[in-house]
């Protein structure tokens, strides 16, 4: 430790690891001190120079005399005097809750802005980009985020809040800990939180109400969203994405204290921002210094950049690993172009399965025109491709053509590997591929149900085990969407294998979503109608073949899949479970759980008119 002064007070400044390596500074919140930190920073401490100190008032650092002190232009004077006493020109800034507050503000300071080389924002947003939000947010958004900051106005009231601190606040932090999975340590809950705590509520009291100019320049920022935080609404956190020109937003499935509860997750996402954030500016240095973009080597590209003004990717990346099937992986992108508004997908890795054609197809560029990096995969290799290269030349985007067959798990744990290790672990997955047997159910053969649920059912399977366990272990959430049919709660003579299998990945959805809730990952369930596309002429038909009926009956109802495709997107930003589409998909779905008989008698009717009822 080594004492810093600001103004009237000696900060307490804690370093580890070599002072040579990048300056990684974290800033800890209210009512913790430096320890807050300590697992991060044990993560970080062998590839950076970590600092921590405890500001003013908290831990072991000491008070001001007057308690007028605790406002924004001392807080931020006492961070420029650290950064100053490290001896780094610039730092990778950190915050969390009111440490957050205080980068937020540095950021709109000219002078101290250009010593920070990024800043990554964890559970605290900007005063004046909260001001802005209350006063022109939606006002159930508005509503929302007002209830969860109860707390501020009553830190307002004299005298009471300091009682409190003296009394039960402590056990309500230790109360509040446990419920997020977090066991007390030595240093967290500090020795010194009751006192902590009571100076603590002059931050509060003299920097509530500060507004003005929310814009924060042109440093790198990433927002890591705690998703179970129980103090900042999402809406919050999204509207700041409108002042940060390049933003990088990341959840992680934790609650307010996530550094404590996910560590490791934490701590990688800040050494991968912070080392994007060097690779960009190296890249823009080379820029400026010949006037042509830089090529780096790929050895050193960081792994991904979600920031809305990417860096260039390297030409001589590696080439692709190859699948079982002996296929690589693909990829066509457009040039890079500077973009300052930010879409709803922006920087997510997207995987859709069956995007060869139909809702795939759909669905991979849908995504892609919303921003995401999109993988097409499919069993036919020259339709992922076309699909892929559409993503170039029509969108703009950045498409991956991979070929595998969902139903062959080699194939599959192969192009799960490969994805992961070339691209990173897909935010959203779409298990969408799907084969049609129609006919009777005494002509289906034991092959026909066996290859129906081998690639509709264990596809599904395969895709949700392999991603999803890697969502978990990244620990940064995501969604899972399962593409079934109107089938899955209509019974019907002629689709006895398909319905069969449709229900079942109902069902697993439902399954899976209990199940990966705590980590953050929704699982929707999309069950469309008829739609509009090639599967009933691509269908098998045993007994009677009705495919020439089936194929004008599809065309007839005039559903295109680019509707489907913008339920799906719906389906992933709203987190809905289960999502019948088009008019035949809901009132389906409805009668399925108000009166299952007419259902029945519908599937008897239907089988009586030869109607194929091929729902996708």
């Amino acid at each position: 430790m080594r004492w810093v002064e600001s103004g009237d007070v000696r900060l307490a400044v804690f370093e580890e690891g070599d002072p040579a390596n990048p300056t990684v500074l974290l800033l800890h919140g209210y009512p913790d001190t430096h320890r807050v930190w300590d697992e991060v920073a044990t993560l970080l401490r062998d590839r950076y120079h970590v600092v921590r100190y405890d500001v003013r008032g908290a831990g072991e650092s000491t008070a001001p005399r007057d308690r007028r002190d605790y406002g924004f232009d001392h807080l931020v004077a006492d961070l420029g005097a650290v950064i100053d006493a490290g001896g780094a020109s610039r730092v990778h800034l950190v915050g969390h809750d009111w440490g957050s507050l205080q980068g937020w503000e540095a950021l709109g300071q000219a002078g101290l802005r250009e010593r920070i080389a990024s800043f990554t924002s964890l559970g605290g947003p900007g005063l004046r980009q909260t001001a802005h939000f209350l006063r022109h947010g939606r006002r159930r958004d508005v509503a929302a985020q007002r209830i969860k900051s109860w707390y501020i106005g009553a830190f307002q009231v004299p005298v009471v809040p300091e009682l409190a601190w003296g009394s039960v606040m402590p056990g309500v932090i230790s109360r509040t800990l446990r419920r997020e999975g977090i066991s007390p340590r030595p240093g967290h809950p500090a020795p010194t939180l009751a006192r902590d705590g009571r100076n603590g509520l002059w931050m509060y009291r003299r920097n509530m109400g500060t507004d003005g100019d929310p814009g924060v320049g042109d440093v790198p920022v990433q927002i890591i969203e705690a998703t179970r935080d129980a103090f900042v609404t999402p809406a919050l956190l999204a509207s700041i994405g409108q002042w940060v020109p390049r933003l990088r937003h990341r959840k992680v499935a934790a609650g307010h204290w996530a550094h404590r509860s996910r560590p490791e997750v934490v701590a990688r996402l800040i050494a991968e921002f912070a080392k994007s954030s060097e690779f960009a500016e190296s890249a823009e240095f080379a820029r400026s210094a010949d006037g042509a973009p830089a090529v780096p080597d790929a050895s050193t590209a960081p792994a991904t950049t979600a920031t809305s003004n990417p860096p260039p990717a390297a030409s001589n990346a590696p080439a692709a690993p190859e699948s079982a099937a002996g296929s690589a992986v693909s990829t066509t992108s457009a040039a890079p172009a500077v973009r300052w508004e930010r879409r709803a997908f922006e920087g997510q890795l997207v995987v859709v399965t069956g995007a060869g054609s139909g809702i795939g197809l759909a669905t991979a560029r849908a995504f892609a025109a919303h921003g995401a990096e999109v993988v097409c995969a499919d069993i036919d290799a020259d339709a992922a491709a076309r699909a892929a290269d559409a993503i170039a030349k029509d969108l703009g985007g950045t498409g991956h053509a991979a070929q595998v067959d969902v139903s062959n798990i080699d194939q599959m744990e192969d192009f799960s590997r490969n994805i992961i290790a070339q691209y990173g672990v897909p935010d959203i997955v779409v298990n969408n591929a799907g084969i049609v047997i129609a006919g009777s159910f005494l002509d289906h053969t034991v092959d026909d149900w066996r290859r129906t649920i081998d690639v509709n059912l264990w596809g599904v399977i395969h895709g949700c085990r392999l991603f999803g366990a890697a969502m978990v272990e990244r620990g940064e959430g995501g969604h899972i969407v399962n593409v079934a049919s109107l089938a899955a709660f209509a019974p019907s003579r002629l689709l006895p294998a398909y319905s069969t299998s449709k229900a079942a990945v109902k069902m697993l959805s439902d399954c899976l979503r209990a199940e990966l809730a705590g980590h953050g990952i929704g699982v929707s369930a999309v069950c469309p109608g008829f739609v509009s596309t090639p599967i009933a002429r691509n269908a098998t038909y045993v007994g009677a073949d009705l495919r020439e009926e089936a194929v004008r009956g599809l065309a007839r109802r005039g559903y295109p899949a680019e509707r489907v495709a913008a339920h799906i997107l719906r389906a992933v930003h709203r987190n809905q479970t289960v999502v019948p589409v088009n008019l035949e998909g809901k009132i389906g779905y409805a009668l399925s759980r108000i009166s299952p008989g007419t259902m029945r008698a519908l599937a008897r009717w239907s089988g009586t008119i030869r109607n194929p009822g091929i729902g996708r």
